[in-house]
């Protein structure tokens, strides 16, 4: 650690705490991250997953571990610095992202994750401040303690992923999920990235899944059977709740946005695409003025490429292998999808939620002004889910003890603060 001279804190977690600092040598900005617990030999060290997975990964959207330190028993990863994250961007945007650079982002987080899947590991915790970046032409993802293998085997923990970002499989105690749960938790990431605040800002594990139900409407028995069956091993009921248009709640995000959002953001774990399969969604295709229809199919073939200037990435060497689940995706990826679901906004009386079922029409007269991002950030509005929305169809909650309150107070929780404490600020 001599190498090194500290410059400022950056942070605290439950497993370590993030340093800013500077190579005597070479003047280089690093950040390094000290572990709380001991290490007392190397190989107890090289077994946690973070080195594991980071010794495998390299590439250009995924943070790089520069070196592992062990200096009298602890341990110490130095990483590339990146000045913010993503949650810090949208914070600190006096304006909403125009759409071409929010599409840019997703496009770096998308090509990380496809690397990673490929490569036998999904992240567990993926959302805004693990999303490291340099304003917002270059993001990074970040933090892969809870990282795990494909190969590994299950159960897994229960207790993965921020909770807003918590993919309904895991609310609901599944042992055996996998790489679907990183897709759910960028559909979130993606719709908060146009709103400013979380689509589904619940308090508590059962507040979690009546925010996701109130937007997204009840599942169905026969569209997944795998996802009552650990309710009812729960005791718990879903609420009857039609939801509400994805337009609605993703105000000011085009057509091609809104089937990729409602792709990622489907119950079936096996329902949502790859990562490799969302890059190939008409919202990342060359050329698409968004909200108007996507090219020809020869057109589509070709390079994909971001408004910023990326390298093209052809739509093979994005998958990578064949995937078996290809032909699930075949409406999504069609030339007519854009004009489609378009169609499917703006017909009067006949708006669709985001499985296809018919819901009330908005009016129109009723709609909110999108807020800056900052204040809405900021603001106690953070904490209503579906401000932009109908609140009506949002139900009480009722729990067992005062313990579970549904209303976040000051962020204590049993002399703990909680995570969601500095949006409180």
């Amino acid at each position: 650690m001599n190498r090194y001279v500290v410059l400022q804190q950056l942070g605290d977690g439950t497993y370590g705490s993030v340093v800013l600092a500077q190579r005597r040598d070479t003047g280089e900005k690093v950040a390094i991250k000290r572990m709380k617990r001991k290490y007392y030999s190397w190989d107890e060290a090289m077994n946690l997953r973070e080195v594991k997975s980071l010794k495998k990964l390299n590439h250009a959207n995924i943070v790089k571990l520069r070196e592992v330190i062990r200096e009298n028993d602890t341990l110490y990863f130095v990483f590339e610095y990146m000045r913010g994250n993503l949650y810090q961007l949208m914070r600190d945007a006096e304006r909403p992202l125009p759409e071409p650079v929010l599409r840019n982002i997703l496009y770096q987080v998308l090509q990380g994750l496809a690397h990673m899947h490929r490569h036998g590991f999904f992240h567990r915790d993926l959302k805004p401040e693990n999303l490291l970046c340099a304003g917002p032409d270059l993001v990074k993802i970040a933090d892969l303690g809870l990282a795990r293998e494909v190969r590994s085997r299950p159960p897994y923990t229960d207790y993965v992923s921020t909770r807003w970002y918590r993919a309904p499989e895991v609310l609901l105690r599944d042992t055996h999920y996998g790489p679907p749960i990183d897709l759910w938790a960028l559909g979130c990431i993606a719709a908060e990235l146009y709103t400013g605040r979380p689509l589904f800002p619940g308090n508590s594990e059962i507040d979690q899944l009546y925010k996701i139900c109130s937007v997204l409407g009840c599942p169905e028995r026969g569209e997944w059977p795998e996802g009552f069956a650990l309710a009812e091993a729960l005791r718990f009921r879903f609420p009857t709740s039609a939801g509400v248009p994805l337009a609605r709640a993703v105000p000011g995000a085009s057509a091609a946005a809104l089937a990729l959002l409602a792709a990622l953001l489907r119950y079936p774990p096996r329902d949502r695409p790859t990562a490799p399969q969302a890059l190939r969604f008409p919202y990342f295709a060359v050329g698409v003025a968004l909200g108007v229809p996507a090219p020809t199919s020869r057109a589509r073939r070709s390079a994909m490429r971001t408004d910023a200037g990326h390298t093209a990435v052809g739509a093979d060497a994005a998958t990578g292998a064949p995937s078996a689940r290809a032909d699930r995706f075949a409406d999504i990826l069609g030339g007519e999808v854009i004009h489609d679901v378009r169609r499917a906004v703006a017909v009067e009386g006949g708006a669709r939620d985001v499985r296809g079922r018919g819901v009330a029409a908005p009016n129109p007269a009723a709609a909110i002004p999108p807020a800056p991002a900052a204040a809405a950030y900021l603001g106690a509005a953070r904490y209503v889910a579906g401000t932009r929305i109908d609140t009506s169809l949002f139900r009480p909650i009722y729990f067992r003890s005062h313990r579970e309150a549904t209303v976040v107070g000051s962020g204590e929780r049993s002399g703990r603060v909680d995570w969601a404490a500095k949006y409180l600020r």
